[in-house]
């Protein structure tokens, strides 16, 4: 792609890339606690076959499932605050969906996915998708709302836990904040900061279960606070929630263990490209 900027860099709208590969004839489970994210997933299926390109938007609830007949996935997990501009839609229509991205991007959605099943590695298929979105960054202008989310997502995630704090800082109205929030995050900033919130806590749980010092240290009223929080976005307790986390780990290293082959499933981080 002669067009695109050979200086583009996916780590300036992309903060994680995994690819993941089950044990061939199993299912891989599929946990998303919200985060205010959206991601872009390229499965093959059918033993190589077939393969779709979706869209996963920002949750407001967890989700829990578990996916058969994926022979690998790579996941682009956007920043908060690009995808809009990258997908061409705005955040908060794909907030609680999952969407081919052809019906997103149209002919090309579809063309991309073919391009990527014929990509013989993984750092191919993240040199398709870099051209890719490098492509979209040149047809698309990205509105000020934008910017402005981003700045707020930096404080929410900082030491700023109050919306209208916020808003002050970037000399907004906090109506106006959460406008480009909705359209450019895809859920309310009040909605983000619980996220946060959560995602802190989770962290601070796989060392400690201390719940009264995680509450107070992620940013929770009280311990009560952060059980109601955990039982509407999660469905579950903390305690639950870890517990179920516990023996899915301890039953899938068990059946491994008794077959002598490796666990369920294998999810790799994988360094971004730098550049095209």
């Amino acid at each position: 792609m002669d067009s695109v900027d050979l200086t583009f860099s996916l780590s300036r709208f992309v903060e994680d890339v995994r690819a993941l590969v089950p044990v061939a004839g199993r299912a891989f489970h599929v946990e998303r606690l919200p985060d205010g994210r959206t991601t872009l997933v390229f499965r093959v299926i059918e033993g190589g076959r077939k393969g779709d390109v979706t869209v996963a938007g920002p949750r407001t609830r967890a989700l829990f499932k578990d996916a058969t007949g994926v022979a690998r996935a790579v996941m682009l997990q956007f920043k908060p605050g690009w995808s809009a501009s990258l997908l061409g839609v705005a955040a908060n229509a794909l907030t609680d969906r999952i969407v081919p991205l052809e019906d997103i991007w149209g002919r090309s959605g579809g063309d991309l996915c073919l391009d990527l099943l014929a990509a013989r590695s993984l750092p191919e298929v993240l040199d398709r998708l870099s051209q890719a979105i490098a492509l979209r960054t040149h047809q698309t202008v990205e509105p000020a709302s934008a910017r402005l989310a981003r700045r707020a997502v930096r404080l929410l995630e900082g030491d700023e836990v109050r919306v209208e704090s916020v808003a002050e800082r970037l000399g907004v109205t906090a109506r106006h904040l959460r406008r480009a929030f909705s359209e450019s995050v895809g859920i309310g900033p009040k909605e983000f900061a619980r996220t946060v919130r959560l995602q802190r806590a989770v962290r601070m749980a796989a060392t400690s279960r201390d719940w009264a010092r995680i509450a107070a240290d992620a940013g929770y009223y009280d311990q009560a606070h952060l059980i109601a929080d955990f039982r509407e976005l999660v469905g579950l307790t903390p305690g639950a929630f870890l517990k179920r986390a516990g023996a899915r780990l301890g039953s899938d290293e068990a059946e491994a263990d008794l077959h002598r082959s490796p666990p369920p499933r294998q999810v790799v981080p994988v360094p971004l490209p730098r550049s095209l």
